[in-house]
């Protein structure tokens, strides 16, 4: 543990230059007096490193001092192999970038280690997309891009969900989030957090304006926030379905979003009960895919709402000749 945590402060002082001996102690879970007695021990290996206390203070490396020492462990080695979904980097522009940084890797590997990565590069692939998702829109994420690595505001014209017309915003990124194949911007507008779909904004332009972000907030911070609204959304309802046993694996499949907990199954009985949560009645509408393989038990709004969505359908089909207009 002592060789491992050694080689983690000479790797973060490579990267980072100067580090308070306080941060260190918080990313390696150690007391600050563990790290200069590790510093210590650097030194006397033949690490040029040294301290300096005060306001301004922190651990360093010499100047020009450098270790090509990857450090890798054999699990560490097959980590940085498991890095298949290639639909985040096709989308960056960065698919030939990480091809040429895993052979880069690869070669800097300790050789025992190279046959691990190379076999978990071939038998372990990571697919972030959903099944029966549909196509993808084309996603232009340059400018986003540019305005996140830049640290720059944005002026975005983005088309919300039912609506015809693009409004325009203002807007201070914190970064880009992929969520099931799906890329999102996360920024904040007059200081609160808000979630835009790539594939919704119809422009956006660089501003010359610096980035505003509210102190102390970093991406993943802003982006749990945003999770928890979508998936916590208040005022949803809850409906109980019982599934023909045929069509559990279908409908669990479909309902994965809106499931509310797996239902009990004691693997005879014909008919499977479930629970869903849905954040409002319209939503139920897409159980009458399942036809006579579900019933909803409850609540009885859900149940008169399928009905009259069942009904509509029956009408449109009772009679044999397709609407005017139809090919």
């Amino acid at each position: 543990m002592k060789s491992d945590r050694l080689l983690s402060i000479l790797l973060l002082l490579q990267t980072r230059g100067r580090v308070p001996a306080h941060e260190l102690a918080g990313r390696l879970e150690v007391s600050v007096r563990t790290i200069y007695r590790d510093i210590e021990a650097l030194s006397a290996s033949g690490v040029p490193v040294y301290a300096e206390r005060g306001r301004h203070g922190g651990i360093e490396l010499l100047a020009g001092f450098r270790t090509d020492v990857t450090g890798l462990t054999a699990d560490e080695s097959r980590a940085l192999f498991i890095l298949a979904a290639q639909g985040a980097h096709a989308a960056l522009g960065l698919d030939a970038a990480l091809g040429s940084a895993l052979r880069k890797v690869m070669a800097a590997l300790p050789a025992p280690h190279r046959p691990a990565a190379e076999a978990t590069s071939r038998r372990v692939l990571v697919d972030a997309t959903r099944w029966n998702g549909g196509p993808q829109p084309a996603v232009d994420l340059e400018v986003l891009q540019d305005a996140v690595f830049a640290d720059r505001r944005l002026r975005l014209r983005y088309r919300h969900s039912g609506r015809k017309e693009p409004s325009s915003y203002t807007v201070d990124p914190y970064g880009l989030v992929s969520k099931a194949g799906v890329w999102y911007l996360v920024a904040d507008r007059r200081a609160a957090p808000r979630l835009f779909r790539a594939d919704r904004v119809r422009s956006a332009t660089l501003l010359p304006d610096p980035v505003k972000r509210r102190p102390g907030v970093e991406l993943a911070d802003a982006w749990e926030v945003l999770r928890r609204q979508v998936e916590e959304r208040p005022g949803g309802i809850d409906v109980t379905v019982r599934v023909q046993r045929s069509r559990l694996d279908l409908f669990l499949r479909l309902t994965a979003s809106a499931l509310a907990e797996l239902p009990e199954d004691d693997g005879e009985s014909e008919w499977v009960t479930a629970r869903l949560s849905y954040g409002d009645v319209r939503e139920a509408r897409s159980l009458l895919a399942f036809v006579d393989g579900l019933e909803v038990i409850s609540p009885p709004e859900v149940r008169a709402h399928l009905a009259e969505g069942a009904a509509v359908i029956a009408a449109r089909y009772a009679d044999e000749s397709p609407s005017p207009g139809a090919r």
